[in-house]
């Protein structure tokens, strides 16, 4: 359901007149969805796996429609847009490695800290733009990410009530800030076409050191219940 109470409906586009597209989400429940379309499938997709992050980031763009300047989205709706095409959710109970990736240190993240990809860390995807590039994956595919200090064997469905919630609120996603970039293929096992080695990280078009010109993303904190 949307944030109104309405359940969600995938609708032809066709089918639809030219229409602001949140606002439409917002007052009818109807998604436009583009026929034999990837991008379109994978937000469907993402609507059924994360509906209450998806309602509360269609309210958020619909309450700041009046606050928006002419061709200027705002830092609010700039950051719910890069969550929602572009974003990945990282839960995890080990801060050296959050706090790695907050830092761009790249090698202390994948390589020092390998191991921790295999049991206490966990990458979500909940952008369908995202997904549509894993149909041709490529080295610097690069996502968003949202990273939480939480278990990383949290219930989809749990962290999915937590972050509606925390973005109905304001809690974050304040800014583009918010978000940290992440280097997918750099994630231990995800690049299937060659050794994932120091070499391979070494790649500075791929995993770009940090700037020092913005501080470091926030690590948000998931209380245990």
């Amino acid at each position: 359901m949307n944030h109104r109470g309405l359940p969600i409906r995938f609708v032809p586009a066709s089918s639809l007149s030219v229409t602001d597209y949140e606002k439409h989400i917002f007052e009818t429940g109807e998604v436009s969805t583009r026929e034999n379309h990837w991008h379109d499938f994978f937000n469907a997709l993402v609507w059924c796996r994360f509906p209450a992050l998806k309602a509360a980031l269609n309210a958020r763009h619909h309450g700041q429609l009046d606050n928006a300047i002419s061709g200027y989205r705002g830092k609010v709706r700039d950051a719910l847009t890069l969550l929602d095409e572009s974003g990945v959710i990282v839960t995890g109970m080990n801060r050296a490695v959050l706090n790695a990736l907050t830092e761009k240190d790249w090698m202390k993240a994948f390589v020092t800290h390998r191991e921790q990809w295999e049991s206490t860390i966990r990458v979500t995807v909940c952008g369908h733009a995202i997904l549509e590039k894993f149909l041709n994956p490529y080295k610097s595919v690069t996502a968003h990410a949202l990273l939480l200090h939480a278990p990383a064997t949290m219930p989809v469905g749990e962290l999915d009530v937590w972050l509606g919630g925390a973005v109905k609120k304001g809690k974050i996603l304040e800014s583009p800030a918010c978000l940290s970039p992440l280097p997918l293929m750099g994630i231990p096992g995800w690049w299937q076409k060659g050794e994932q080695d120091r070499e391979f990280y070494s790649d500075p078009d791929v995993f770009r050191p940090d700037s020092g010109r913005r501080a470091p993303a926030p690590v948000y904190e998931i209380p245990i219940v």
